[in-house]
């Protein structure tokens, strides 16, 4: 599975948000689609007292491990 345009660049939270926000519109139906973004809303809501930097990059890396699943998951076809 090849890693998604400008995952390298992603380094604050407010960067991954906008950035799994825009990967959303990969996705193949406009359900799928609102669905995932309310899902990454949510995820930023429950994580934005968050202050340990440390796991803040695991969060971030575990999203991107995330959408890069979904997205070859619904595209793979």
């Amino acid at each position: 599975m090849t890693p998604l345009v400008g995952v390298e660049l992603i380094q604050t939270p407010v960067q991954l948000y906008r950035y799994l926000l825009r990967s959303c519109r990969q996705l193949p139906s406009s359900a799928m689609q609102q669905h995932y973004r309310h899902a990454i809303r949510q995820g930023y809501n429950s994580h934005s007292d968050e202050d340990d930097p440390e796991r803040i990059q695991m969060i971030i890396q575990r999203a991107i491990k995330d959408a890069e699943w979904i997205l070859h998951k619904y595209t793979k076809k």
